[in-house]
């Protein structure tokens, strides 16, 4: 184990919080702590793993099994169990001493009426870290420990408010901290430990730890991503338009099949479209509305594309039997664009947008108060992600509002404005009524 991992590992104290980098090897040391003082306990409680998702929960109990075979501690593993009354289940894993370790996914009320020692992993990650914590926490009131492990997602996070308490606020809470940032990682012998596990070849087994900081730096989507993924310091929520918490909770998990066969479509598609070509995206997002949910079916990103390349993958969507509507941006290079789409589909398929200031308004609010009543999904995507958080609200000295993005390398939030089309689709076609668009559909080109 590197410095880090030892201190954490050795920790014994009631309560426990670490804010860390990425892939620093945490959930290896998580499990070899596990493992190396469970297997030796002799109290009747058992530990319970909240981890973000069911895969990693999984993963959890097969390292653990890992550093049971080089303990030569006795551990069987006993698979998914139901642990309660409302069919909440783990993956558990008992050792010869009868003890058991619970991996269980995010859902809160998991941790109901459970006792013993508690580790939160990716505790900003949860759906709602504050309830997760007000149900673990007197969990540990006749012994055990509160160990909560996470990656920073935004300053309005409750984690980000235990992190102020512990740092600015005298440490109420009496919880013993943990900072580890990717360099706090390099510096401790992280580099050398991962180049032992790569393959011949890989292009970081040449690195030193500079160039390592460097690549990672340069990888991220944008510099906000890096500090926070990274350097343990979170986003300010208060500047963008979206928090992490909205854009969180209506992520798909990497296990949901979010792209799909089109064509097979059992609901409605609604397409939007964000028009770039050189220094900006051009981004064609399809949404599929299910009952009062509108999910990600896919998001294509063109970068350097030509107009008639870009009008083929559109023309294609917009032939599909499930279309109803699509949103074109058609300010400046994209009025072409969009003039083209609606003289071929039809004024009811395809409706060109003008973006100025009041129009932007009327498309960021709905898109808002569709991560707030959490009828739209997005797939989990740090790129999707970066663009969301990079639009901001000002208000100028005349009391006007307007929306504002700075222009990198992931885009000009072109992403959140394809979006926004998109949902504006579905709701202008869903006020609109269908009985003229079925009136042109045979016309343009597929039946509706």
């Amino acid at each position: 184990m590197l410095p880090y991992q030892a201190r954490y590992i050795r920790d014994k104290s009631r309560l426990i919080l670490v804010e860390k980098s990425r892939q620093i090897g945490m959930s290896w040391a998580t499990a070899y702590k596990l493992v190396s003082t469970t297997s030796l306990q002799n109290s009747s409680t058992d530990d319970w793993v909240s981890s973000r998702d069911d895969l990693q929960a999984r993963l959890l109990i097969e390292d653990c099994k890992h550093f049971a075979a080089l303990l030569h501690v006795a551990a069987a593993d006993l698979g998914q169990t139901v642990v309660d009354a409302s069919k909440n289940s783990a993956y558990v894993l008992q050792y010869a001493n009868g003890h058991r370790t619970h991996s269980l996914s995010s859902n809160p009320d998991a941790q109901a009426g459970k006792r013993g020692r508690r580790i939160l992993d990716e505790f900003a990650l949860h759906a709602d870290p504050r309830k997760l914590y007000a149900i673990a926490y007197p969990g540990i009131t006749w012994g055990g420990s509160l160990e909560i492990i996470s990656t920073h997602r935004g300053s309005a996070n409750f984690f980000a408010d235990l992190v102020n308490e512990i740092v600015h606020k005298g440490n109420p809470k009496r919880i013993s901290h943990h900072r580890i940032t990717l360099q706090d990682a390099l510096d401790q012998g992280f580099l050398y430990k991962l180049q032992s596990k790569l393959q011949p070849g890989d292009e970081r087994q040449a690195m030193d730890e500079a160039d390592y900081f460097d690549f990672v730096r340069r990888g991220c989507p944008d510099e906000e991503t890096f500090l926070q993924e990274y350097m343990c310091i979170p986003s300010d929520d208060s500047a963008a338009f979206l928090s992490y918490d909205l854009i969180q909770a209506c992520e798909y998990q990497p296990a949901d099949p979010w792209q799909t066969d089109l064509l097979d479509a059992k609901g409605r598609l609604y397409v939007g479209v964000d028009v770039g070509r050189d220094h900006d995206l051009t981004v064609i997002w399809v949404l599929e509305r299910l009952g009062d949910v509108c999910y990600t079916r896919t998001v294509l990103t063109l970068q350097n594309t030509p107009f008639d390349a870009q009008e083929d993958r559109l023309y294609q969507l917009l032939h599909l039997p499930a279309l109803r509507r699509a949103c074109i941006d058609a300010t400046g290079i994209g009025r072409q664009f969009a003039e083209r789409a609606q003289r071929r589909f039809g004024p009811y398929r395809v409706e060109p947008v003008q973006f100025s200031a009041p129009v932007k308004e009327e498309l960021a609010y709905p898109l808002r108060a569709a991560f707030e009543d959490r009828s739209i999904r997005i797939p989990s995507d740090p790129a999707i992600r970066a663009d969301l958080r990079a639009v901001k609200k000002e208000t100028t000295a005349a009391g006007n509002i307007r929306f504002t993005a700075d222009r990198g390398k992931n885009g000009h939030a072109d992403r959140f404005w394809a979006l926004a089309l998109a949902l504006h689709a579905a709701r202008q076609s869903k006020t609109a009524g269908y009985a003229q668009a079925v009136a042109v559909g045979s016309y343009h080109g597929g039946s509706l």
